[in-house]
């Protein structure tokens, strides 16, 4: 069960803040010769791993249309009503992000530009594995669509009889994704990476997946497609005062444990008695939970640390850099703005991380493992990069030129002062 920690030294933080990342050797073989296999032989060993690996055996790689088409009427109207609404909280949240670019005259006669284009082409990941993850299908579709991505597409590993999940389907046609393919694991990242028969080459790779997939995404990063960002197992931080509810506080812990095994989940709070509310709530409700497992085994990662002093919770949170966090104190605004690192904000005792998970509109694919000190979630410009651009006037070029020539000669870098030199010249003839 969960461990309570009192008052922990300052100088013991980096081990209490320590995820469990450490490489698998054999792992690390076994999905570096996964990759090389799709590279070289293409749908082929697609296929052969469905079959292997997922126990399906078709000839056929793409979702029919018809399939997805039909998807609608598989789910019942309460779930189709529920993803209509969540995606129009995540659209009208990503179309706020958009910017109109830069454009401004530095000196006299040199304007500077930059635009926001978007990339051409996303493959989006989303793990079959225990639950159908439909939600992560409107968390990458849609801003993919809304920032103007040319083409978008999905692989998901079938079940059995080789098929996807209703849900997913139907997110995907909320979304406008049209192309599905029946590829899982590290074998579908490499697919995505480098194109096979069946599967078109990306030139980015988004979303989430297990240790294979997240080690794959390593591997084709190094040199062949940029990819969303580092991953590990999810995780939540709860601060937490006399303000706080120790039952949802519990509820907030489970919500994140049942993901698996290896999700942690760390609440930081004032005082000994609501730590043991907390761990009292915790064995309470662990017990009804379907996904108890899963959950139990992920409370074995989790912990509950005791501050008596309240400006260490708030140094303990930026340095843990939690994916989710969630401040149940008194006047949680103004405990936010002392926050430098998180993924995602969850203020108050009635913003619950399921809230983000799903429906309130911001993204649920962020940063774990403390990557949140350095990375952000997966936002608009995701799928966007930025091009600048430049255009001197002959006035721009003379008002300039001097600068330019003075510091590429003091680099040693003739050529560049002679491309200045040589236009001036001309200007003055």
């Amino acid at each position: 069960m969960i461990r309570v920690i009192k008052n922990p030294a300052r100088n013991s933080w980096d081990e209490l803040i320590r995820r469990d990342i450490s490489d698998d050797e054999t792992l690390s073989a076994r999905v570096a010769t996964i990759v090389e296999q799709v590279r070289q032989k293409g749908d082929k060993v697609l296929l052969q791993l469905a079959k292997e690996i997922d126990g399906w055996d078709n000839p056929y790689l793409q979702v029919p249309k018809t399939a997805i088409e039909a998807a609608a009427s598989k789910i019942t109207p309460r779930l189709r009503q529920a993803i209509d609404t969540a995606a129009n909280n995540i659209q009208l949240f990503h179309e706020a992000q958009g910017s109109q670019g830069i454009d401004i005259e530095t000196t006299p006669g040199v304007r500077c530009l930059q635009r926001s284009i978007p990339i051409q082409k996303v493959g989006l990941y989303i793990p079959g594995g225990t639950a159908p993850l439909f939600s992560t299908v409107l968390m990458l579709a849609l801003p993919a669509r809304i920032a103007g991505c040319r083409e978008i597409i999905l692989c998901t590993p079938p079940s059995s009889t080789g098929e996807v999940a209703a849900e997913i389907l139907y997110a995907a046609s909320v979304c406008g994704v049209e192309r599905i393919f029946l590829a899982g694991g590290a074998q579908a990242i490499a697919a995505m990476a480098y194109g096979t028969e069946t599967i078109p080459r990306m030139d980015k790779i988004f979303g989430p997946g297990n240790r294979y997939v997240t080690k794959a995404k390593q591997l084709v990063s190094v040199s062949q497609v940029a990819i969303d960002m580092p991953a590990g197992p999810s995780e939540v931080m709860i601060l937490a005062d006399d303000a706080a509810d120790a039952g949802f506080v519990a509820a907030d812990m489970l919500s994140q444990a049942e993901h698996g095994n290896d999700s942690q989940a760390i609440a930081a709070v004032h005082s000994p008695d609501l730590a043991e509310q907390i761990v009292r709530c915790l064995e309470e409700q662990l017990g009804k939970l379907s996904r108890r497992e899963f959950a139990g085994k992920a409370l074995d990662n989790s912990k509950i640390i005791v501050f008596d002093e309240p400006q260490a919770l708030i140094d303990f949170a930026n340095a843990y850099a939690a994916e989710h966090l969630i401040i149940s104190m008194r006047n949680p605004w103004k405990i936010a703005e002392q926050i430098t690192a998180a993924g995602s904000v969850f203020l108050g005792n009635w913003s619950p991380e399921s809230a983000g998970d799903y429906a309130s509109g911001t993204n649920h694919t962020l940063p774990t493992s403390g990557w949140a000190k350095a990375c952000s979630g997966v936002n608009l410009d995701s799928f966007r990069k930025k091009i600048t651009y430049q255009e001197l006037t002959p006035q721009g070029l003379e008002n300039l030129g001097d600068t330019l020539i003075i510091m590429a000669e003091a680099e040693g870098l003739d050529a560049h002062a002679n491309a200045v030199k040589i236009r001036l010249k001309a200007l003055q003839s």
